[in-house]
C-alpha cells in the first residue's frame, strides 16, 4: 500500500473558490481504480493550510491517478487559486496493523 501525507497552501480568501475544485477531485479520485482512501481538510488554526491524505492499493493505481484527466484539472486550477507551496510525502507500506 502507498500513503501520501501532507500540505498544500493557499490564500484563506481563496479557499471558498478552491472547494468546487477540490470535490471534484476527492470525488473523481476517490472513484479511481486502487484508490483506497482521497482526503483534504482545513487546519483548525490556519485557514490557508489544507491537509492531504491519500491511500493506493499500489504503484500503477497511483501511476495511473497522476495520468487522469482530473488531476490535470486540478493541477491547472492551481495557479488561479494561488496554490504554491506543496509538501507532500510517499511512504510505502504493508497492509498494515493495529498499534
Amino acid at each position: 500500500m502507498l500513503l501520501i501525507i501532507g500540505t498544500v497552501r493557499l490564500p484563506a480568501d481563496k479557499l471558498e473558490q478552491a472547494k468546487p475544485a477540490m470535490e471534484r477531485m476527492i470525488s473523481a479520485s476517490r472513484a479511481e481504480p486502487g484508490c483506497l482512501a482521497y482526503s483534504y481538510a482545513q487546519d483548525v488554526l490556519d485557514a490557508g493550510l489544507i491537509h492531504v491524505s491519500e491511500a493506493w492499493l499500489d504503484r500503477p493505481s497511483l501511476e495511473a491517478h497522476f495520468k487522469s484527466a482530473h488531476i490535470a484539472a486540478w493541477r491547472a486550477n492551481w495557479a488561479e487559486l494561488g496554490i504554491g507551496d506543496r509538501n507532500l510525502m510517499l511512504y510505502e507500506t504493508c497492509e498494515g496493523a493495529p498499534t
